[in-house]
Order: C-alpha cells, then structure tokens, then sequence
C-alpha cells in the first residue's frame, strides 16, 4: 500500500473531477521503466495506475563555458569552473541539450500527476539524479513527493518500494555534489597546468591521476627490475608398493635450502644468507650422479587442509572475477550486470557490501537442500567483514534477485550467453557462500638420495586430498587464480607412502629459470589495488578505467594496462609538483570524508574550501589547490618533466625519451626517431632506441618495384618500421602504398622480395565457385586473418591465422578449409576435445565436449548446447550429452530460430504502426478511464499531438555522468 497521505489526497481528487490522475514515478532506465510499469499496474493509489518515465541517467551537469552562465557572471575569475568559490562554491547548472526533450516530457506528465515518486538508483549517484530531477521539475508544493528505493527489480521488491517510500536523503546528495564539485576544481585548474607544460588536450583529475599514476608506477617497477637466474631439479619417483608416479622438487643440498625465485628481489640480489643458488654446471653434473641414485622417504607429514568459501560479490570483486574468467573489460561486465539487474535477474550491481539479507540466505540455503542436501549447510549464516574503507553504496552484495533465486539452467534460455555465464558465476558465489567448508588432508613427503660424490640431494612433493567438498561443488574457484597450477590447495593424491620406503627415479630434469618483473596490471587488478587502497568507489571503478583508457593515458597489450609517456610525464609533474594530490592517502583520505559528509559528520563547503584554499591558520587560508597551481606554474620545467633517460650510448651520450605533440620519440644529441606508440615504455631499452635512431630519415631504397618502376623503401614511423612504394608528392589525396614489417621482420634484412609480398597486402586468394564468395589474406590490429565476402551481405565472415607469415604461403584451398572449421575466437590455438561422446541418436553426428568462452558445452557440429550446473565434463554420459543437444534443438524450434525472431521483432513494429493511426474520441475515453492499467504519455493523444512528444533516445544502459576531471 502506498502512504495514507497519497490516497486521501487521490481521493479527495476523486470526488471533484473523474479519477484520471495517478503518481508519477521516474526511474533511470527504459527498460526498468516497462519493467516497474508492469509490476505497478493495478496498485492501489486510489486513482489511476502509476505512468512510470525514464529520465536516461543524469539530465543536467555543470556549466562547461563561461558563456553558459548567467549575465554578469560571465566575467568573474571562476567563469571557467562553473562554480563560485566566494560564494560557497555555488555551483551553476544546466540541462543537457539532448535531454531538454525529456525533461519537457517528464513536466507534461507532472502536470497530470497527483504525487511524484522519485525511483533513481539508490547509491549516492542515483540520489543526486533524483535531487537534480525535483530541482528542474519544480513539483507544486502541495503534491508529494517521495524516494522509491529498491535493490532489485522483481516485483515484491517493486511492490514494497512503492508503499514504503522514504524522503530525499539530503545528506547523501550533499556528498555527490561534494565529489563532483571536487572533480571539476581539480580537473579543470590542472588539466590547465598540463597543457601548458605537456601537451594540449591532456586531462588530470582527482582518481584519474591516481589510477594513472598506479599504472606508471608498476611500469617503472618493471623498467627497472634486474633478472636473476637460478636452477633447480625436477624429478619423478614411483615406490615399488605403489605404481602411481609422483613429482618431486629438489629442495636442499647438503642441507643448505636451494634458492627459488621467492628469494630474489627486485635488484636480482638473493635476500638470505641461507640459500644457496645453483648454477647450470652444478645442476647438471648433479642430475646426472642421480640417475643412477638410490632414492629413501625420509619424513612423511600430514595436516589437515581446510578452506572457507568466498564472499558474495561487491562490484569491485565481480569485475575482477568475471574479468577473469569471461575475458572482458570491467566495462563490459557492469554493462552486463546492469542488464541483468534491470531485467530484474540480479540485485543492484553497484555496491561494496558483501553482507546478505535473511531473505536472501534463506534463498541459497534452499538452492543448496534441494541440490546438495541439508548437510551442505553451514550451520549458522556466513558473515564477512568490511573490505573496502566505507561500504556506503548499496547496502547488500549482487546476488541473485528475488527470495527464491532463478536456476543458471533457466536464465541461460532467456538471456545473452555472456550475461547468462555472468548470472551463473554470481549464483554460484551466492549459494556456495553458504555451504560448508571443503576439507580435507595435506600430505608433504621429502625423500632424498646420497650420490656416489658424497652429495647429499633432498626432494620434496606435496598433495592434497579434498575428502569433503563442500562450498566446492558449486564453485570452480581455480579459474581465478593466474598461477592456480602452483597453488598448494590444486588437488594432488600422492601414493601411501612410509619413512624408509625406496623408491626409482623414472625421470631427473635440471630446469633453469629466471625471476619474472612484476605483472602489469590488468583492468581486474588494478580495481582490486584501488578499493585496497580505498581510491574510488563502486559506482566509478568502470568510469575510470574507461577514462584512462580513452584518454590515452593507458592502452592495452592483451589484457596488461600499459601506461603511454604522456602519462609519465603527466606523473612526474603531478609527483614533483602536486605530490598530495596524486598521494593515495589523501585521495582514500578525501572519499572518506565524502562518507562522513553522506553520514552528517562533516561539512560540504569546509571540505571543499580545504581543498581549492587550503587549511584555516590564523584566520588565512593558504596552501590549497589555488595557491598550489599559481605559485608552481613558473616552477616547473616543461623540458625536465618530458624528458626520460633511457641510457648512454657505447660513446657515453645520453639516450632519451619525449613524449611529443606527434606521438613519442627518442633523441640522441640533435638525432630524433619515433617510437612505435605499440611499444611499452619498459620495452624502449637503449638498444631498441639506437635501432630506432640507425634508420634512415627519409627511407632505405632496397630496389625498384619491377610492375610500376617505383622504387620501394623501408621507413621508420609512429607505428613501427613499414615498406613504402614510391615518394610521397606534393599531392594530398594521392598517398605511396604502406605495409607495416611483420613482428618477427628485422628492418636491416628486408629484401626486394619481401617487401613487394608485404606490398601485395591484402592478397586475393580467390572465389569459391558454388557461392562466389572472395577470400581474402588480411593483417589488422589484432594480428593475421582470413575474410570471407559473400555479395550483398553486410559483414564479412572472419577466420584468425595462427601467425603473419601465413599471409604470404596461403591459398584458396586454405581458406576454404578453415571456413569449413567453426569459428574460435582470440587468438588461442584451437584446444582439443574434452571428451568424446560418440554418435548422437538424433542426428547421427559426433558428439565432442569441448571448453568455450562462456564454459564447457557440448555440440555435434551443429548444435551447441552449454553444460548445466553439476554436470562435469569428465563424467558426462552419452546419454545426458544427447539430452542437452536435444533440449536446446526444442528450445531453437519453439522460438523459430535466429532468423525468425528478427523477423518477428520487425513484424511487431509494423504492427504497432497501423494501431496508433486508429483514432478514438476523447469523449469517449473520458467515459470510461481504464484505473488498472498503467498509463503512458501519449497514449490516446491525437496522431498530431503524438507527432509533437519527441521520444527521448532509448538507450541500453543507465547514463553515468563521466566527470571531465574523474
């Protein structure tokens, strides 16, 4: 039931004018909006139905120019921030251009609206849309107005919001604008420092800069990291009781531990005196003394292994965890996580609380009874402390919706396959949450051997065995970790072993191995490093990575986030200049503060005069952002700032990095080369550098090309070394040909040849004679393929080539052959099938379990049918393989296939067409209001009427408002 206020007042309407008015309720999305219009139609209001709205996300931000402000205004020496520091930072706003047609929308349903229920999203973003949203509609002051909240979309969770709605928390907006505020000062007055000491179009910003500087700051980790070799043995034993091999380590050597790469730093230098490192000589000489050695168990331990399961998912370990296994951007995962919870499949995707509500418990709790029984139970419901600094956004983990939770099985029917692989994972982390500890037995057994020299070798092994799995049942948990295959929780049986039992050395291998830098960040770790350090917050973690990114800060080699020299630049201004402001302290420091402002316990216009003035010392302020940039601009050394030493050449000249207004260089006295913008700073070694620099400026003839008479060169550029055929001219649409060296090319070793066949790029192999379509050989940015052109289709189909040399050598029959193939996607090499099904009884086919994107399936070369939960590849019968290839052949048929459901869609539209042309008096109507049904702006207006509502522009996510100093 909504609040008594809203039927008196509905009721009272009633009786002075026939009953068509009822609330307006305005969410964020579309979608939500016919989502929520449907589980609200019939509610009781005591008038109409609720008219539910989409605003679209944000509908108004700051001002951008001093133009934008009002008249006398425009002058003042904060124009260009948009916010008025002498008048505690009064901020000045404006509606977006392409959103004044839904605010013009969302006034007219006002007008016939007898309460207004504000539904945005409940985190901190979604209550400053709601304040901007009464800001710019300006309700009548006698209409109520109240804050639906809700943190799933299904329809008690719906129903509940509605007749429970709660006031504007003012405390919470204060705290977004704060930060937005915040955002703006420091974006705007260092982006300006940027521009004017490193190159124009640059951007800072309170934890762009940050994340940025995080990037950088593990780059320099790797550039200057010093390699250590060490050595060691890997051996295989089987007792004679026990014919099960085992592997082993060689661990010790007369009695001192062998150094592993753990016990090497940074600098390469070993960091315990009690180890001692093993040289190839020493290995080898060694191995070959044990081969012949007699091999005795010396010491057998067992101890107990057990392992909690892990907590539900706040926004930061989602993305790190779906980023992982579904090999997406942390974009990509909120996109789909945002689908799902708008379709109402999951709770509400933005928060950093891993706690669940006694709803939700209870729902997992009977997903485990009826799937692994009541034993699987933890006795009494998991809880999980606070990770990140102030869990202030949502209130609950993302988990699925609804106190009864969908089956992954069902979801996958009705939504894409990455957001059904998505749901499953949040599933599985959700009910494994609550089911019992995995435990079990570890067993660590050393045997040694004494070599005929009167070495003394001690090898060890470890395994565990997993007696209870509890939790792991549902949850794969191995797939998250990148070096899982070294983990001392990977399931390993060792054979019965006893103190004194011989054993023979199937195999002795001397390995060699050199310690690795620090891995680069990937977008999943480098969110997991923020909330570590409390830097950002759920709803910008996705924002941040995208801004970095887009702003050429960061790019991407595979999924490692590489900084540019922009951003070192931009670093070591910020660190040398405005060291507190990239400091992540201060910024964890100041998003607490953000908290304490949405708790009450700080002040908004303090914080930020703190911030752009600077603490208050006897009555002065001073030291602030201001005062900062004013004083430090004529400081700084725009040449110091953009120059990086690579290194001295063998002449003792020093070797140099710039980042330039045409992309990065190196120089070398007056000598400059550029630097291929693919190339990661920690790559850019003095040696690369002198290759760069020993190109020829203007080109290397290597000969003629013997069709045009053009001679053909090998040049250096921005993207790396490339041939040319012929000069450039003084002409502007006319351009040499270009072919980019393959990666494995030396530029000095290039012959005519070779590069007439780069030249050739991209080679036409030919036609398929049945269906005329042309292949033909390309190189991209994402390496080697084949494309296959069929006339009058859209898009042409793709196959990726295992190398680039491949688009020299193949051919027609190639091609055909690998179109023949199913696609695979990435650049893996395609894997082998899990299992081996034999003949599917339907359609006569092989059945082969194979492992894709989203998950193992099983598939006959035809049909492709995902595992369910508890199926295991391994086990899988032939029987249960032909059952999914069959379920999912119906699941096809009733939905009339891809083909058909395109053109359903299409015919629906049609359809809705010659409907809206029917016309139906407004008398009519009026007769007879239809109270239970959910009314929609627009309907049953005039054909001319409708002409003049402009839509707003639907789109497929709620808008986030990308702060220009984010």
């Amino acid at each position: 039931m909504v609040p008594k206020t809203v039927i008196d007042r509905a009721a009272k309407r009633v009786s002075l004018c026939p009953p068509m008015a009822g609330p307006l309720v305005i969410v964020e999305s579309p979608t939500k909006a016919k989502k929520i219009t449907e589980f609200l139609r019939g509610e009781d209001t005591g008038g109409a139905s609720p008219t539910v709205i989409a605003s679209v996300g944000h509908i108004r931000d700051l001002v951008s120019k001093a133009k934008e402000l009002p008249e006398g205004k425009q002058k003042e020496w904060w124009s260009y921030l948009g916010i008025d520091p002498d008048d505690d930072f009064k901020p000045y706003y404006k509606v977006y251009d392409k959103k004044k047609d839904t605010v013009a929308e969302l006034r007219r349903a006002l007008k016939n609206a007898d309460a207004l229920y504000l539904a945005t999203d409940e985190d901190r973003e979604g209550e400053a849309i709601a304040w901007h949203l009464l800001q710019v509609l300006k309700p009548p002051k006698d209409m109520p107005v109240y804050r639906m909240v809700f943190h799933e979309i299904t329809a008690p969770a719906i129903r509940e919001a509605f007749a429970n709605p709660r006031e504007l928390d003012q405390l919470l907006v204060d705290a977004q604008e704060t930060r937005r505020l915040l955002d703006r000062l420091a974006g705007y007055d260092l982006s300006q420092v940027l521009w004017k000491k490193v190159n124009r179009g640059l951007s800072a910003g309170r934890v762009q800069s940050v994340a940025t500087r995080l990037v950088v700051e593990r780059e320099r980790e790797i550039m200057a990291f010093v390699s250590a070799d060490w050595w060691d043995i890997k051996g295989v034993f089987a007792a004679s009781s026990e014919p099960i091999p085992f592997g082993a380590k060689l661990i010790a050597l007369d009695g001192v531990r062998v150094a592993t790469g753990n016990d090497f730093n940074d600098d390469g230098a070993l960091t315990r005196d009690d180890r001692i490192i093993l040289n190839e000589e020493t290995v080898r000489a060694l191995a070959a003394e044990l081969q012949t050695s007699p091999f005795a168990v010396r010491s057998v331990e067992s101890k107990p292994y057990r392992k909690r399961p892990f907590a539900p998912f706040t926004t930061s370990t989602l993305q790190q965890v779906a980023g992982r296994r579904l090999k997406v951007s942390a974009k990509q995962v909120m996109s789909m996580a945002q689908s799902l919870y708008q379709q109402g499949y999951i709770t509400y995707m933005r928060t950093d609380s891993s706690s669940l509500s006694a709803a939700a418990v209870a729902a997992a709790k009977n997903e485990i009874t009826e799937r692994y029984g009541a034993s699987a139970i933890e006795g009494k419901p998991r809880t999980w402390g606070k990770k990140a600094a102030n869990a202030q956004e949502a209130h609950e983990a993302i988990r699925p919706a609804g106190d009864r939770f969908r089956r992954p099985e069902e979801v996958r029917n009705e939504v894409p396959p990455g957001e059904a692989r998505l749901y499953e994972i949040i599933w599985q982390r959700t009910v494994a949450s609550q089911m019992i500890d995995a435990i079990g037995e570890t067993v660590t057994v050393r045997l040694g051997s004494l070599t005929a020299s009167g070495r003394d070798a001690e090898f060890s092994a470890a395994g565990t065995v997993i007696t209870e799995r509890g939790w792991m049942q549902v949850e794969d948990w191995r797939t998250d970790d990148t070096d899982a295959e070294n983990d001392d929780d990977t399931e390993r049986r060792l054979p019965q072993l006893k103190v004194g039992d011989g054993l023979d050395a199937t195999e002795i291998t001397p390995e060699g191995h050199a310690t690795k830098p620090p891995a680069r960040f990937t977008e999943a770790s480098l969110v997991g490093k923020m909330e570590e350090l409390g830097v950002g917050r759920p709803s910008t973690y996705a924002s941040i990575m995208e801004t970095i990114q887009g702003r050429g800060y960061v790019w991407k080699k595979g999924s490692a986030l590489v900084p540019s020299w922009n951003a070192f630049a931009v670093t070591t201004l910020l660190e040398q200049h405005f060291a507190e402001l990239v400091d992540y302290d201060f910024t964890a420091n100041l998003e607490a503060i953000l908290d304490r402002i949405s708790n009450g316990d700080a002040n908004s216009v303090e914080t930020l005069a703190e911030f752009y003035f600077g603490p208050l010392v006897d009555g002065v302020r001073k030291d602030g952002l201001r005062d900062l940039v004013t004083e430090r601009l004529p400081e700084i050394d725009a040449a110091a700032i953009n120059t990086f030493l690579l290194g001295d050449d063998h002449n003792g000249m020093p070797v140099i990095a710039k980042p330039g207004k045409f992309g990065p260089y190196v120089q070398r006295g007056d000598d400059t080369a550029s630097v291929p913008e693919n190339l990661p700073p920690a790559d850019l070694t003095v040696a690369v550098a002198l290759e760069l620099l020993a190109m020829p400026k203007g080109g290397k003839p290597i000969g003629e090309d013997p069709e045009t008479g053009l001679t053909v060169f090998v040049m250096s550029g921005k993207f790396g070394p490339y041939v040319q055929l012929g000069e450039l001219t003084d002409d502007k649409n006319e351009k040499p040909k270009t072919s980019s060296l393959f990666k494995d090319m030396d530029p000095y070793e290039v012959t005519l040849e070779t590069a007439l066949q780069l030249l050739s790029l991209p080679r036409d192999l030919g036609s398929e004679p049945e269906s005329g379509a042309v292949f033909t050989a390309r190189n991209g940015p994402h390496g080697p393929y084949l494309t296959k052109e069929v006339g009058g289709s859209e898009k042409p189909e793709t196959r990726q080539l295992e190398n680039e040399q491949q688009l020299l050598t193949v051919d027609l029959r190639d091609a055909l052959a690998m179109f023949a193939e199913p696609k695979k996607f990435g650049k893996r090499s395609p894997k082998p099938p899990l299992a081996d099904l034999g003949i599917d009884p339907a359609s006569g086919r092989p059945m082969l379990i194979k492992d894709g994107k989203f998950g193992p399936y099983v598939t006959d070369g035809e049909t492709n049918a995902s595992l369910r939960v508890g199926d295991v590849p391994e086990t899988l019968s032939p029987e249960r393989g032909a059952e999914l290839l069959q379920d999912r052949r119906v699941y096809i048929a009733e939905n009339g296939g891809p083909l058909a459901k395109k053109a359903a869609k299409k015919s629906v539209k049609k359809a809705a067409k010659k409907k809206a042309t029917a016309k139906k008096s407004a008398k009519s109507r009026a007769k007879k209001p239809d109270l239970m049904t959910a009314r929609t702006v627009g309907a049953g207006q005039s054909k001319a009427a409708k002409k003049a509502v402009k839509r707003p522009n639907v789109v497929k996510s709620d808008s986030q408002i990308l702060d220009p100093g984010l």
